[in-house]
C-alpha cells in the first residue's frame, strides 16, 4: 500500500512516532511507499529558520536521513503536480497543504495528515 504524509506526520513519524494517532501510525506501519512531497523538506526548512521548529540535528542531515529510510520517496513537486495544485476546487490558500493533497489525488493514495482543513476537504485523508 501507497500513501503519503504531510509535513507534520513526516515529523511525528520520523522523531515523535508517539504524537501520531493510532490510525496514522496503523496506516504507516504496513506502507510499502511513503510519499512526501519535497515542498514539505522547504516546509520544515522555513518553520526551522522561523524558530517555530527545532529538529534535533541539522536540516541537512535530517534530509540525508530521510533519503536513507528504504520506504521513504521524496517526490519532486513537478508541473503535474503544480497543475492539479491549480485545479483543487478547494479555498484553501496554503501552497505546501494545497501541493500535498495534489500528490495524493494524483498518487490516488491516502494521506496522513493532522490538519483539519486538509481532512475536511480530502476524503482519504487519514488521522
Amino acid at each position: 500500500m501507497k500513501i503519503v504524509v504531510d509535513t507534520a506526520a513526516l515529523i511525528y513519524w520520523t522523531l515523535d512516532p508517539s504524537k501520531l494517532s493510532a490510525p496514522a501510525a496503523e496506516a504507516i506501519a504496513p506502507a510499502t511507499e511513503i510519499v512526501v512531497s519535497a515542498i514539505s523538506i522547504w516546509e520544515i526548512g522555513l518553520k526551522v529558520k522561523q524558530g517555530k521548529l527545532e529538529l534535533p540535528l541539522s536540516l541537512h542531515a535530517y534530509v540525508d536521513r530521510l533519503n536513507r529510510l528504504e520506504r521513504l520517496t521524496i517526490e519532486a513537486v513537478t508541473t503535474a503536480v503544480w497543475l492539479e495544485n491549480l485545479a483543487l476546487a478547494w479555498e484553501h490558500r496554503e501552497p505546501a497543504d494545497r501541493t500535498i493533497v495534489a500528490t495524493a489525488v494524483l498518487a490516488g493514495c491516502p494521506l496522513v495528515s493532522s490538519d483539519r482543513t486538509i481532512r475536511d476537504f480530502y476524503a482519504q485523508t487519514i488521522w
